[in-house]
Order: structure tokens, then C-alpha cells, then sequence
């Protein structure tokens, strides 16, 4: 975007955006960690566990291309504010739910609250980067990663502890990232007209291409998106009972490990985005995706430390894909960041949902160390890497 590149990276607004992610992403971040707690309390199987995660992902995903949709013709400043409010009242329900439904219904609003949020706060960052999109992409996805390494770590200190009452205290997050983000409204109001003036120019390289051309090189990152979030899907619902079924630690320990390997997912996020900006997002692309499969392939059958450093290593290395291919995306559709940001943030979820949902299935049927021995081979679909056009000019 020719207006865009001139401008400088406002890093103020990126700070604000990402604090805000990582509130938010710490609430969602303790459903699966209550899981070990909410499973022995209710009796429920892997396959409930499984459904919970679905009906959260679902919720967060399904709405998030139509909401990016909406917001790149009627822009809504203050809608990241709203969608705390959505995220205030999941949390409140989730701390009283005494039974399914009233859980499936609490997780179900907070991923709402999750769609809104999103698809908004993600174009505002992208405006805020200027030049450096993988950057700024990264700074607020790192909040979020930041979140969802921070919620296993609470719930390990607070909720395992006091049970499931305990939860309502996070709804002081939700409050303190509402009245956060009023701010940021205001400055993107004030940003609109700019918006409705400018002149997008797309990359030559982008022009050239054929719209079916276009569609399928998005239809690659789909699948990359597809290979990265069900493994992630695997990690984040079921790393715990993976560690407590092969290595008899208790549930807290378990909660520290799934803490570290989110922890390196923060930090590779922020990585991926600055070696995009300078070397190129398809290079990011395939260092991080298929460069994790072989860590991924070992980690089944080494033993606890290893599995722990090789846990990290995946965290780090697997992390960096996402804010390159969401500014691929939108370089390939220019005018369509909300949608393409809604897409690829509701694939994350949905993806995610769905993967853990068969997963859960799976682990029923057969046994936790296996849907492990089976999710390990979704990094090597990274392969497909190979297909995307190369639309970014050569580096230095």
C-alpha cells in the first residue's frame, strides 16, 4: 500500500493493541487449562472435552471473515471495547457453569467476544506498522501468544487451587482491556478519512497475477494454516494429559510445562515477524512450518526433559509462521485486510476447534500417545510452500 510504506511505525498504538491481545488471549487461554479440573469435577470424557474446544473455536472463527468483511466498508473504532464486554460476560458465566450446557454457553460467548475483537484490532495494527508489517503483526500477535502462555501459568497459581469459582477474577481483565482500548478507538476514528482518501497500489508482482492464481496461492496458505493449527491443536488441549499419562507428574507440573512451550511461542512470534520484514515472508514460511517437523517427529518418544526442551524448541520455531502468512494474505488482497485478517485469525480458532473436537475423539478411542505419534506428521505438510508465487521483491 503506497500511502501506508511512507508512514512511520507507531509503535504507541502497537503497544496499547497488543497489551489489549494479551488480555484478552490470557482469558480464552484458561478454558483448556481448567480442563483437567472441569473433566474430574463433571465426569466428562475426552470427546466432551474435545466438544468444548469446538464450540469455543467455532464461535471465535465462523463470525470473524464476516465481521473483517463488515469492517472493511463500516469501520467500527470502538468494537474492540465491545468486544471485551461479550468476553466479560463468558468469563462471569464460565465461573458459575454447574453443568455442560452452561459451560458449551460461557465458552460460546467468549469466543464471540473473540470475533469481534479480532479481525478490527488486527487492521488497526496494521495501519499502525507503516513500513514494517510482519512486525507489527508480530508485536500484537505476540501479545496474544503472551496471554495464552500466561493463562496456564494463573490457572496453575489461582484457579487449580480455588477451584472454579475462581475464574470470576479474570473478568478484572476484561475490564482493564475494554477501558485500554477506548484510546485506540478514538485515534482510528480520527484515522478514517485518511483511510476513505487514500490510493491503494498493490505490488506489481501481486498485479500480475491472475485472479484464479491469487485464490490458489490463498488456498496454500489455507493449508499451511491447516498443518500448523491442529498441531497446536494437540499441544495446547492435550500436552498436559500427554505429560500426567506418559510421566506421572501432577497436574501443576504439567500446567508449568504447557507454560513454557506457550512462552516460546510468544517469543518466535516476534522472530518470525522481523526476519519476514527482512529476508521475506516465504522464507519465513518454510523455516517455520517444515523446519518443526523434525523436533515434532521425536517428541513422542524421547523422554520428560527432552520432551520439554523439544516442546520449546517446536514452540519457537513453529510460531513464526503466522503474522508472515497474514501479511502475505493481505498483500495478495490489498484491499481486504479485515477480511483476509478475519479469515486467517478465524481459521486459527476454527482449525483449532476442529482439531482438538477430533483429537478428543481419537484420544477416546485409542489413547493419548497416539493422537501425538499422529499429529506429529502435520508440519511436513509445509511442503506446500513450495506453490505460493514469490510476490516480494528480492533482499539484499
Amino acid at each position: 500500500m503506497e500511502a501506508t510504506t511512507k508512514e512511520k511505525t507507531i509503535f504507541k498504538i502497537l503497544i496499547v493493541i497488543s497489551f489489549a491481545h494479551l488480555l484478552n488471549d490470557m482469558m480464552q487461554s484458561i478454558i483448556p487449562s481448567i480442563y483437567p479440573i472441569i473433566k474430574d469435577k463433571y465426569g466428562f470424557t475426552f470427546g466432551q472435552i474435545g466438544i468444548i474446544t469446538l464450540v469455543f473455536q467455532m464461535t471465535s472463527s465462523i463470525l470473524q471473515p464476516f465481521v473483517g468483511r463488515y469492517a472493511d466498508k463500516h469501520p467500527q473504532p470502538f468494537s474492540l471495547s465491545i468486544g471485551m464486554i461479550f468476553t466479560l460476560l463468558g468469563i462471569v458465566l464460565l465461573s458459575f457453569a454447574n453443568n455442560y450446557a452452561l459451560i458449551l454457553l460461557a465458552v460460546g460467548v467468549i469466543g464471540c467476544g473473540s470475533s469481534i475483537f479480532h479481525p478490527e484490532a488486527s487492521r488497526i495494527a496494521q495501519m499502525a506498522g507503516g513500513l514494517k508489517k510482519g512486525l507489527a503483526q508480530s508485536i500484537f500477535q505476540v501479545g496474544g501468544n503472551g496471554g495464552s502462555a500466561i493463562g496456564p501459568l494463573l490457572a496453575a497459581v489461582i484457579i487449580i487451587p480455588f477451584g472454579q469459582h475462581s475464574i470470576i477474577w479474570f473478568s478484572i481483565a476484561a475490564l482493564i482491556a475494554g477501558i485500554t482500548l477506548l484510546p485506540v478507538g478514538r485515534w482510528y476514528k480520527k484515522q478514517l478519512h485518511r483511510i476513505k482518501s487514500k490510493v491503494i497500489t498493490p505490488n506489481p508482482a501481486v498485479l500480475a497475477l491472475s485472479n484464479r492464481r491469487i485464490h490458489w496461492a490463498i488456498f496454500i496458505l489455507c493449508v499451511l494454516t491447516f498443518s500448523k493449527y491442529f498441531y497446536m491443536a494437540s499441544m495446547t488441549s492435550y500436552f498436559t494429559f500427554f505429560l500426567i499419562n506418559k510421566f506421572g507428574v501432577d497436574i501443576q507440573v504439567s500446567q508449568l510445562c504447557l507454560f513454557a512451550f506457550m512462552g516460546a511461542v510468544a517469543v518466535g512470534t516476534v522472530l518470525g515477524g522481523s526476519i519476514g520484514d527482512k529476508y521475506g515472508r516465504k522464507y519465513v514460511i518454510w523455516g517455520s512450518i517444515l523446519g518443526a517437523a523434525p523436533f515434532a517427529l521425536a517428541l513422542p518418544y524421547v523422554n520428560f526433559t527432552l520432551t520439554i526442551i523439544l516442546a520449546v524448541i517446536i514452540g519457537l520455531v513453529i510460531s513464526s509462521a503466522f503474522s508472515a502468512i497474514l501479511v502475505y494474505a493481505t498483500e495478495l488482497k490489498p484491499n481486504k485486510v479485515g477480511m483476509m485478517a478475519g479469515l486467517f485469525f478465524g481459521l486459527n480458532f476454527g482449525l483449532g476447534g476442529i482439531g482438538s473436537a477430533f483429537f478428543g475423539w481419537l484420544a477416546d478411542k485409542t489413547s493419548i500417545e497416539f493422537i501425538f505419534q499422529i499429529s506429529t506428521l502435520l508440519p511436513l505438510l509445509g511442503i506446500v510452500t513450495a506453490f505460493l508465487p514469490n510476490i516480494e521483491p528480492k533482499r539484499k
